[in-house]
């Protein structure tokens, strides 16, 4: 299992720690940077939450693809 593995597989079991991270480190960011790139940093947290989010759907060992919904069935389209 390459450490790759490892940290998705820790990103199932851990999402709500892993989301708790991302909005303290996002709110560290944009005060550094004045509120200037609020909409930026905004827009990565919320993409990083959904990839935890599909993660942790994808159950052990899987990965969920984007545009996969999960059990692997992918949207009509």
């Amino acid at each position: 299992m390459s450490i790759v593995d490892k940290v998705k597989e820790m990103l199932g079991q851990h999402g709500d720690k892993t989301k708790r991270g991302v909005e303290k480190g996002g709110g560290m960011a944009d005060r550094k940077t004045g509120g200037k790139h609020t909409d930026k940093i905004d827009q990565a947290q919320q993409k990083a939450s959904d990839y935890v989010d599909r993660q942790g759907d994808a159950g052990p060992g899987e990965q969920q693809q984007p545009g996969q919904r999960p059990g692997g069935d992918t949207p009509a389209g």
